[in-house]
């Protein structure tokens, strides 16, 4: 739960870009794999940052996030170049009332046809988090590891149990 003052759109665009550009510095990225997006659900102006405004239509209702605007990276953009140029690969989704439908926010210069191919999970997950707990801000950060290899070589990740849940955390589609 975020507490006012809350964070302005631009701050928002920099939390992004500072956890992409960590991502890919720690590896657990590579190229375009990997995907970001946050639910805020506090007023935010949008038109002035993003100005080209589309209708957008949600894979699924959400009422539960009437009126949220998700931060949502664009499907093929590189997490660590969120930080540099947020605009370009950035977009908002604001949820219209009722949750049936959207509109979605970009910019002349996005380097994106269209948010994450994984936008559908982002959506239920914030969702789901938002009528289990409430919360008026909730971020999901999904990455692959880049050398899947090399987690056999720490110790904790030696113990079957211990990997197999963490690579099933991580890459659900595994199964």
């Amino acid at each position: 739960m975020q507490n006012p003052p809350y964070p302005a759109l631009r701050e928002l665009m920099a939390m992004l870009g500072e956890a992409g550009r960590h991502l890919a510095e720690i590896g657990t990225c590579e190229g375009a794999a990997g995907n970001l997006s946050l639910c805020v659900r506090w007023p935010l102006e949008l038109r002035e940052t993003f100005p080209l405004v589309c209708d957008f239509a949600l894979p699924l209702p959400v009422p539960e996030l009437e009126n949220a605007t998700l931060l949502v990276s664009g499907s093929g953009v590189r997490l660590r170049d969120i930080k540099d140029d947020p605009l370009a690969n950035l977009a908002c989704v604001q949820v219209k009332e009722g949750g049936q439908s959207a509109n979605i926010y970009t910019v002349k210069g996005c380097r994106f046809s269209r948010v994450t191919s994984e936008f559908n999970s982002h959506l239920a997950v914030h969702n789901d988090q938002v009528l289990a707990t409430g919360t008026n801000f909730h971020a999901i950060v999904h990455v692959q590891p880049v050398h899947l290899t090399f987690l056999s070589h720490i110790p904790r990740y030696q113990d079957e149990l211990y990997l197999n849940t963490h690579l099933l955390r991580w890459q659900p589609e595994t199964i």
